[in-house]
Parts: C-alpha cells; sequence; structure tokens
C-alpha cells in the first residue's frame, strides 16, 4: 500500500456520554445524530474546505487544509448545538468535545490518515471541555489573534500515549472574551509598546465595547461612535508598508436582508488579507465603525495611519452576484486598481469564498507593486522597500527569462539582506533568481545550487513559518530535481498555511505531474486558475493542464490547452514541441510538422534527450509524440 506524508490540520470530534444517551433511548438519539449530521455537521464541514477521514460511530477524524478552516467549522458547529439544545433537558443534549492540532500525518493509498497529527488531535478531544474546543499549542498560534471568545491555557499536558508534553489552550464556544482592563490616560503619555498579537501577519486586539488599536508606530486609537480619535499623542506614527483597511462594501441590490452577503465579504476579505506578508489590516470592528458613512480616502487614512483604503460594492439579484472593488492611496486619493467579479450564484458560501479569495491574490499583487514603486521613488529605501523593489522587476514581461533583468533584481535582494539579513521576502527572492539562473543555464558549470536556492529558502521558512512564497519556490525546486514526493509534501505544508494561494496548487501540479498523477495535477491547476483566473502567468497553468492531459492519454483535450497558452502570449518552444506531440500522437502530421520546425527555429538545440534532461517530470506519452512527430532522439 503506497503513502503520502504531508502536514496537515487534524480535527477530531465526538459526542459527550453518547453510551449514556444511547442507552436511555437509542433509536432517538441515532434520529438527532444523523438529522445534525445531514443539516449542520457535514455541511459546516464543506464549507469550510474539510475532507471526512473517517467516522468513528458518534466521532469523526476530519481532514483541513489550514486551522483557520478547522476552527471556524468547528466554532459553526458548537454554536449551532447551543441553538438546537436551547430548551432541551441537559441530560438529553447532544454536546461535542473538539480537539485540533495541525502536524505530519501519513496518507494510505485508501485516504486513511495516521501518525503523531492525528494521534494528538485525537487526545487533545478527550480532554476537551463538553461543547468547548481544545487546541494544541501549534494550532492555537495560527489562530490567536482573532478568537473573540474565551481562552483558557491549560498549559503543557501529558496526553494519554504522547511521548511529549503538549501544550493546550480550551476555546469556551458561546463566552464571550473579557475585556481588557480599561488603563487610566497619564497626563504625560508616553507611546506605549506594541503589543504583538498576530494572526497571518497583522497585529490585532479588540474589546467589546471600545476597541484599542495597536497601530505599527505605537499609537493607541479609541473607536467612538461616529469617529477615530487620537488619545494624548499630536500626530498618528507613520502608516506601516502595505497597510490598509476593508471599508464595509455597499451593498447595491435594494434588499437590505442582504446586508449580510456584503458585510460577509468585506470580513472574509479583511481576514485574508491579514495573511498577505508584512500587511497590517485593520481589524473589522474599527472598519465598521465607517457602514453607511460618506467616507473620504484620504481623511480615513490620516486617522487610521493607513497607505491603503479598499472600498467596494455588492449586487445581488436572483441569479448572479456582482462585486466591485476599487483601491485607493490614501495619501493622494487616487484610485490605484479596479475591478469586477460577475459570477452566477449556485453555492452563495461557495461563491463568496472563490470572490474572496481572488480578490486577495489580485490585491497582494497590486499592493506590492504600489508599494515597490513608492520604494523606487525613496531617497533612503528600507529592506522592505528594496525587497519589493526586486519582485517588482520579476514582475515585468519576460523578466524571469532575461538574465539582466534577473540579476537586477538579485542586487535588490541582496541590497536588502546587507540592511536586513533576516528579510524573508529578500531571502526568497534571492533564492528565487539563483532557480532561474540554473533554469536557464547562466552560471559556471558545476555550481552547486543547493546551498544557494534551498539555504535561503530553509531559513525563510525557519524564521517566517507562516509567509508562504519560501514554500512555492521551495517546491518547485524540488520538482525540477525529481525530488518530487519532497515537493509535494513543501506544497502541502504552504497549503496548510494558506490554502488561497494559486501558486502553490501549481508547485503541487509540477510534483504530482512528476509522480504520474496526471488527474490530481490537473485539478489542482484548475484551482489556480479559479483562485487567479487574470493571473498574468495563466499562460503556465494551461501548458500545465495540457502536460496533465497528454499524460492521461487525452491529445485532444491537451491541444485545447497548449492554443490557450499560445493564444495568450505563450509563444515558446516547449508550447511548439508539446502541440507537435500531440498532433502525432492523434496521427494529424500535417499538422505536427510545422510544429516541428517551429520548435527547431526557437531552440535548434531540441531533441528528445535534451527536452528529459531540461524538464522538470518526464511524461512517456509525450516523448512518444515527440518520436512519432518527427524530432531526434539525440
Amino acid at each position: 500500500m503506497s503513502e503520502t506524508r504531508k502536514l496537515a490540520a487534524i480535527l477530531v470530534a465526538d459526542v459527550v456520554g453518547y453510551s449514556r444517551l444511547a442507552g436511555v433511548d437509542e433509536d432517538r438519539t441515532l434520529a438527532r445524530l444523523r438529522g445534525l449530521r445531514s443539516d449542520l455537521i457535514d455541511p459546516a464541514i464543506a464549507a469550510h474546505h474539510g475532507r471526512i477521514v473517517k467516522r468513528t460511530g458518534d466521532g469523526s477524524i476530519i481532514e483541513f487544509r489550514s486551522v483557520v478552516d478547522a476552527v471556524r467549522c468547528a466554532i459553526e458547529v458548537q454554536n449551532g448545538l447551543i441553538e438546537r439544545n436551547a430548551g432541551v433537558p441537559e441530560d438529553r443534549r447532544i454536546q461535542y468535545r473538539v480537539g485540533i492540532h495541525v502536524g505530519d500525518v501519513v496518507e494510505e493509498s485508501d485516504g486513511d490518515l495516521m501518525g503523531d497529527g492525528v494521534n494528538i488531535a485525537a487526545r487533545l478531544e478527550g480532554i476537551a471541555a463538553p461543547g468547548a474546543i481544545c487546541l494544541s499549542e501549534d494550532a492555537y498560534r495560527q489562530v490567536s489573534g482573532r478568537l473573540e471568545m474565551e481562552v483558557t491555557d491549560l498549559g503543557p499536558t501529558q496526553l494519554k500515549n504522547i511521548d511529549r508534553q503538549i501544550r493546550a489552550y480550551s476555546l469556551q464556544v458561546g463566552v464571550p472574551a473579557k475585556p481588557k482592563p480599561k488603563q487610566a490616560e497619564p497626563a504625560t503619555p508616553a507611546a506605549p509598546t506594541p503589543q504583538k498579537r498576530r494572526f497571518g501577519f497583522a497585529p490585532l486586539a479588540a474589546a467589546l465595547a471600545a476597541l484599542l488599536v495597536v497601530i505599527a508606530g505605537g499609537a493607541w486609537y479609541l473607536v467612538g461612535a461616529h469617529r477615530i480619535a487620537i488619545i494624548g499623542l499630536n500626530a498618528p506614527a507613520p502608516p506601516a508598508h502595505l497597510s490598509i483597511v476593508v471599508l464595509p462594501f455597499a451593498n447595491l441590490s435594494g434588499d437590505p436582508a442582504q446586508d449580510y452577503y456584503a458585510d460577509g465579504i468585506t470580513e472574509n476579505l479583511t481576514t485574508e488579507l491579514s495573511r498577505i506578508k508584512g500587511s497590517f489590516v485593520i481589524a473589522r470592528n474599527t472598519a465598521f465603525t465607517y457602514k453607511g458613512k460618506p467616507v473620504d480616502a484620504k481623511e480615513i487614512g490620516k486617522e487610521l495611519g493607513v497607505r491603503y483604503v479598499l472600498e467596494g460594492s455588492v449586487q445581488r439579484d436572483q441569479n448572479r452576484v456582482r462585486v466591485n472593488a476599487q483601491l485607493i492611496d490614501a495619501e493622494s486619493g487616487a484610485e490605484l486598481w479596479a475591478d469586477r467579479f460577475d459570477e452566477n450564484v449556485a453555492d452563495l458560501l461557495k461563491l463568496q469564498d472563490q470572490v474572496v479569495a481572488r480578490l486577495a491574490n489580485a490585491l497582494n499583487v497590486e499592493l506590492t507593486r504600489a508599494e515597490a514603486e513608492k520604494g523606487a521613488r525613496s531617497t533612503n529605501p528600507d529592506a522592505t522597500d528594496l525587497a519589493m523593489r526586486g519582485f517588482k522587476v520579476f514582475r515585468e514581461p519576460g523578466a524571469s527569462s532575461s538574465k539582466d533583468k534577473v540579476n537586477a533584481a538579485r542586487a535588490l535582494f541582496e541590497r536588502a539582506l546587507a540592511l536586513d539579513p533576516n528579510n524573508v521576502e529578500a531571502l526568497s527572492g534571492v533564492a528565487v533568481t539563483y532557480m532561474n539562473e540554473r533554469l536557464f543555464g547562466w552560471g559556471d558549470p558545476g555550481t552547486d545550487y543547493d546551498p544557494k536556492i534551498l539555504g535561503p529558502l530553509d531559513r525563510a521558512i525557519a524564521i517566517d513559518p507562516e509567509y508562504v512564497d519560501p514554500y512555492v519556490n521551495k517546491s518547485i525546486y524540488l520538482a525540477e530535481l525529481r525530488r518530487s514526493d519532497e515537493a509535494l509534501r513543501v506544497a502541502d505544508a504552504g497549503l496548510a498555511v494558506n490554502p488561497n494561494i494559486q501558486w502553490l496548487y501549481t508547485a503541487r501540479a509540477m510534483a504530482e505531474l512528476g509522480l504520474g498523477r496526471f488527474d490530481e495535477a490537473k485539478s489542482d491547476v484548475q484551482q489556480a486558475i479559479r483562485l487567479s483566473p487574470r493571473d498574468p502567468f495563466v499562460t503556465y497553468f494551461h501548458t500545465a493542464i495540457g502536460d496533465a492531459e497528454l499524460g492521461a492519454g487525452r491529445p485532444a483535450a491537451a491541444i485545447a490547452e497548449y492554443r490557450k497558452s499560445l493564444d495568450a502570449g505563450d509563444h515558446t518552444f516547449w508550447n511548439y514541441a508539446n502541440l507537435a506531440a500531440a498532433y502525432a500522437l492523434l496521427g494529424k502530421m500535417d499538422e505536427a510538422k510545422p510544429l516541428v520546425a517551429e520548435t527547431l527555429r526557437v531552440n535548434p538545440s531540441f531533441t528528445v534527450k535534451w527536452f528529459q534532461n531540461h524538464t522538470a517530470y518526464v511524461i512517456p506519452k509525450r516523448d512518444e509524440g515527440f518520436r512519432k512527430a518527427g524530432f531526434a532522439e539525440e
């Protein structure tokens, strides 16, 4: 039986006192449990992208790609049970205990999971109080910045049959977090020490009646009913890089009952933007004080100390949902970016997730580009400015295959590292420059690229495990070395951090193509396209799907994908060669021959063996097509 090792978020749950409940009235208990599964539990699992690994009588083991999804699902279920148990005698209530852990698991070929990741989650479930959620420290660290409920630190805990102590935290669903003690205003206030509470990468803090937000420079803000007032300071601290507020999206549906959908997009987008490395995102409680009020982006930027303001609208009719969004420079009031998402209504929750993920991906690119341009104008750029300018060079057309552009980007990354050796963006960026150098053969023969590529990437992951770019680049590099199993594990580790990054899916697909898992690769690239349908590199997505179709023995479908890549502007020798192979496999030699000639015009060195030596994965069907098309073996 084959197996795959990966990182996953595991949720284990079971019914408290199930044997006692069944002993009193087994038929009714079973009927209630089935109803809960069909009406509450299974829909919640699906909505939060979970996979039921197995049912264990009254319990379940469920896999999620992120701790955030696992905790959201658990909270939804526990809140639903609180509602359903209202008015039910205490001895007849169905209550769940839940344990959540993120860790290493082994997936068997039948989909079953084994290993420490599962064992620890199961033991945490065993110590959870009825109606509560028990998290390991590894899981808690990924959600601690946004939990608006009472949390109890259980301390280092010895779990049954686990050889080390695990620090555990209990979430009391339905019990709001205690507000922080209100501090008296000093006569001569000094700048307070910034509080480091993080989820993803944004500092957040909230109280119930009055919200205190720590802005990057350490200034305290008090949220009133109508405005933000600065306490005890003459001027706000300079805005942080990538600082942004997501204003409540306007509901243009003409039906106030649809406000919830616009609010949901606003809240989820705030969450997703907080995942961007280095971002500072104003908490939703602050942002919602502006709901329904006329706003001025420049004034809001000054009040909140942010560089960018995102505003938008949602219009839903019977069959469609239209979302408009605009990114505004808070300093100048200029519109930097705008886009519209127009979709058919099917599953509203799923559609909302897709729109939010696509918006977040597009905004990541636009915010980085805007910051890079600010840094280029700066007379004293810092490490973050320099790193962003390096990535901007990479996003220029044709930059990745240009030796001069790659070297220019490397120079910027190296300047950033000279200022800050622990800058994870620069570490990831400099590794990418060496990946391109190796791919295109610009370096000295015999260069050992592992320390130049894996060294910075591993260091970046160790410094900040929640920054996903190093996972993407490491996975792609390992796939190029044909270390596909390792590449797959790294991509999965990145997806456990953030399941909404399109390049993690394409990196995973590269590994799957190397393992001959063609349908899985196709599915992952299709997910990448759903997340970023207007991606500047969408040509690569279509080429990868074409490779998957060709490997699976579907040359006609492969031709359609390679043509999409060509039509989008990727006139590279590999697309011509792939098309020639696909046509040859269909016996259409008249179509194949001109493509062979075009391949050799662009790359005179092309042979079957040359391509095998310069690609991340060998596809036997493609090699067969090359030979039929008339390419030389060597």
